[in-house]
């Protein structure tokens, strides 16, 4: 990677993709830090200190402590995120969507254009929402002008940082979106550090605990990169066809099945469902029911981190294998692959080779499946066990390697177009 890095730099052109990046990197750090108007950021602090749910620390490693530390990027980009799951799920259900993602590129932009528009109408019920539950206890806006500016100021960050992401897709390297997240998960590592350290000094911290932790992390590190990686090819074979006095065909090629084809996806649905009880007891008073869920359905509880842990475990497949039999549609693919002229060696065209696609897949998916359940869930248990207070989890973990391995294969890409270029010249 750090080659990979280097090389880049010495071409002109990426060179100046890499500066444009980290300027942008820049910018949304900076906006990180400008405070909403009308909010005291002390008395949210104070207010935040008092819960003990763990959904907080959750929504603010992935927002890069904007909940914590309130900013025009509280709510980050996670409600553009929300608007492209539904009209990703949409698009198979509503056939004009469906119509316009076989469109090309005159179709992704009018996709494009509706994920916006769900994203700024999502963006105002989170902000409303977020607003009233977590930001409540420091709101000092007096009148109905100043709440709606309070409101509006929020949803403008999300979609400046919306605008950031596709200038970063455009001009720079990887992609936006995702790096974006991935600086606000990273952002809160320099103050865990500074935490450790403070208490080692202090006598606190055991030592022996935080290097064997860091142990276990680069371990899970090496797994999370074997199981992106990771892919089963299936061999494909086309026939050899004569036009005119041409004859085409007769490769061979490998059909690429990836272990965790739905890639951080399943680990986002399941988190976001089992969050939702957590923040139902911001807007309940009944001091039973809160206490019930804090007890059996957070981390915070004995019996809960067991039945969350469980919970999340089995959420994970379930979606693991929805996720994957939208992204990967064998019938389809075998279809195609009939029309083409493919075929895989041993198996007869047409339905047959789409049931046999449907039997490794769902093999592949179960691997991939349960490899994500425990990445996702391991970091969170050895963080207890431990007492190290680390909400850096699974999820993140799997966030973080996927966006920074995508972001090399671009960068490697664009090197080999170059090279490419050379060799016409």
């Amino acid at each position: 990677m750090l080659e990979t890095l280097r090389n880049a730099w010495k071409v002109e052109d990426l060179r100046k993709k890499l500066i444009f990046t980290l300027l942008m990197i820049v910018v949304f750090r900076l906006g990180a830090a400008i405070p909403v108007p009308f909010l005291d950021k002390q008395a949210i602090q104070a207010a935040l200190e008092g819960t003990n749910l763990g959904i907080m620390d959750f929504l603010n490693m992935l927002t890069g402590q904007g909940f914590s530390n309130p900013s025009i990027f509280s709510m980050s980009i996670y409600p553009y995120i929300t608007a492209s799951i539904i009209i990703q799920l949409l698009t198979i259900a509503i056939p004009y969507l469906e119509e316009l993602s076989k469109e090309g590129e005159e179709g992704k932009k009018k996709i494009a254009r509706f994920t916006k528009i769900g994203a700024v109408f999502i963006a105002i019920v989170q902000a409303v929402a977020t607003s009233q539950a977590f930001f409540k206890q420091g709101i000092v806006a007096q009148g109905t002008l100043e709440n709606i500016v309070l409101i509006m100021t929020m949803v403008a960050g999300t979609m400046i940082l919306v605008w950031i992401g596709e200038l970063i897709t455009e001009r720079g390297v990887g992609n936006g979106i995702s790096l974006i997240i991935l600086i606000g998960i990273i952002s809160g590592l320099p103050g865990l550090a500074i935490s450790w350290t403070q208490q080692m000094l202090a006598g606190v911290l055991n030592p022996v605990k935080v290097i064997l932790f860091a142990i276990l992390a680069i371990l899970i590190t090496a797994w999370v990169v074997m199981i992106a990686e990771g892919q089963r090819k299936i061999p494909v074979q086309y026939a050899k066809r004569v036009v005119g006095r041409k004859m085409y065909g007769g490769q061979a090629t490998h059909l690429p099945v990836k272990v965790n084809m739905a890639g951080v996806m399943p680990v986002i649905f399941a988190s976001s469902l089992l969050s939702l009880p957590q923040i139902l007891t911001l807007f309940i008073s009944n001091e039973g029911a809160t206490n019930f869920i804090t007890e059996y359905l957070t981390l915070n509880g004995t019996a809960g981190v067991w039945i969350y842990s469980i919970l999340q475990i089995l959420l994970i497949i379930l979606f693991a294998y929805f996720y994957t039999a939208i992204q990967f549609n064998t019938v389809e693919y075998a279809k195609n692959l009939q029309q083409q002229g493919g075929f895989i060696p041993g198996i007869r065209p047409g339905r047959s080779t789409g049931d046999y696609l449907q039997r490794v897949s769902n093999r592949i998916t179960f691997i991939g499946a349960i490899s994500l359940a425990i990445l996702a869930t391991l970091p969170l248990l050895l963080s207890l066990i431990f007492n190290l207070g680390v909400r850096f989890g699974g999820t993140s973990i799997l966030i973080v390697v996927g966006v920074i391995i995508e972001t090399v294969k671009q960068i490697e890409a664009q090197l080999m177009m170059r090279h490419y270029k050379g060799f016409l010249r």
